[in-house]
């Protein structure tokens, strides 16, 4: 079987690494799976760029240009919104006509517009639809937050500050057509998703599959080690991201939640101590955290930073699924996070972490106090990750659905 994964780049962002990591499972698993992208930034001979710098580029600026355009010059929300509209068309090449079976991923800022995909349906081949965020089932957004304009008709977008119909409502009429012309099988990477998607006025009719993100179990040991200088029994408690400090990550919420603990429970403050990596535009807010802490600046070691702590933590406003909750328990750390989001399928409440539901700082220090009383061994904790979401597994997900629709094709 030959299946083709297309993801806008191989390595840039958390759907990119997934659906690297799922090609690689794949092929580990007897696939003959490859990948296309416009931003490559791995060497192997199983993927291949298309487009040409320039012209991926050029794409990728026309489509901003037509957003700023139709948001009021507004920077603030220009890498919130995609629209689709620019995009390669990929139908004839090589890849794609030797492919059993696609598998769309990330495809925004100028790798597939949505008349490509419509050109990729004519082929008549299975199409999968992996679906990292909510972009699929809302008009612009890969996040809706509390609005529930998705559910019925995107209009006067707070993302374009328009009254009435606007690009919103446009980008979600097409979507509409995509998927009423081209039959889609959509897979969300967690419960959470696949509900936000039926609730959508464009894919209450989708036929949906849940299944993981993967990575790769025996890439992560769960030895405790103590190289960052912490001192000794201290409960270690990490948090990681891209940017500490976007708005998203909820970095606010544990700097109250230390306050409260530090005010209502001054033995675990004492106790305490935060392991924190991740770029941070405003290292003034480290200043803010009322336990101590050891800041580590950007880190690709992510195992061996996850190896000096005893809990992981999750504070993210939204989460669509929680890679870094997987790769903590892989690492030994027992998780803490802030939503019965996407992370709700990664953690059992009071078994193997602690759910705080929202972004409340106190139940977010109750989670804490919770951790600090737990005697979960790191490798039991390393095993959940592995069986449920190691690479074989998620690939052998994948390997029954495609053939179940090549069967049913």
């Amino acid at each position: 079987m030959k299946v083709l994964l297309i993801n806008r780049s191989d390595s840039l962002g958390g759907a990119a690494v997934a659906s690297y990591r799922l090609m690689q499972a794949l092929s580990q698993a007897g696939v003959e799976a490859r990948m296309l992208v416009i931003d490559r930034r791995t060497h192997g001979p199983a993927v291949q760029r298309v487009g040409t710098p320039l012209g991926n580029e050029g794409r990728f600026v026309a489509e901003r240009l037509s957003i700023l355009l139709q948001n009021g010059f507004n920077r603030a929300t220009l890498f919130k919104i995609d629209t689709a509209t620019e995009g390669i068309d990929i139908s004839r090449h090589p890849w794609v006509r030797e492919a059993d079976v696609i598998v769309l991923n990330w495809i925004n800022q100028g790798m597939l517009s949505i008349n490509g995909i419509m050109r990729l349906g004519e082929l008549g081949k299975p199409v999968i639809w992996t679906m990292h965020d909510m972009w699929n089932c809302t008009g612009v957004c890969h996040h809706a937050g509390e609005c529930r304009k998705f559910e019925t008709t995107c209009q006067a977008c707070p993302l374009t500050g328009k009254r009435g119909r606007d690009i919103s409502t446009t980008t979600q009429e097409r979507k509409r057509r995509l998927y009423e012309q081209v039959p889609i099988h959509f897979v969300a990477v967690s419960h959470w998703l696949a509900e936000r998607c039926r609730c959508s006025s464009l894919m209450r009719q989708a036929r949906i599959s849940v299944i993981a993100n993967p990575f790769n179990a025996a890439d992560y040991s769960c030895e405790l080690r103590h190289d960052f200088g912490i001192p000794a029994g201290k409960l270690v408690a990490v948090m990681g991201a891209a940017r500490l400090d976007d708005p998203v990550k909820g970095f606010d919420t544990l700097i109250a939640a230390t306050r409260h603990i530090a005010e209502h429970n001054p033995a675990l403050a004492q106790r305490l101590h935060l392991l924190l990596y991740g770029s941070i535009r405003n290292e003034g807010l480290l200043g803010q955290l009322a336990v101590p802490h050891t800041y580590l600046g950007y880190r690709n070691d992510i195992n061996h930073v996850l190896q000096n702590a005893h809990v992981v933590l999750s504070t993210s406003r939204y989460e669509t699924f929680g890679l870094t909750l997987v790769e903590g328990m892989a690492s030994g750390c027992l998780p803490v996070a802030t939503g019965h989001d996407g992370r709700a399928d990664i953690v059992q409440h009071l078994q193997n972490g602690y759910l705080t539901g929202n972004d409340s700082p106190r139940d977010l220090a109750a989670g804490l106090e919770w951790a600090a009383k737990q005697h979960i061994g790191r490798q039991e904790l390393h095993q959940y990750a592995a069986q449920n979401f190691d690479g074989a597994v998620i690939a052998a997900n994948y390997i029954a659905l495609c053939e179940q629709l090549i069967k049913n094709k």
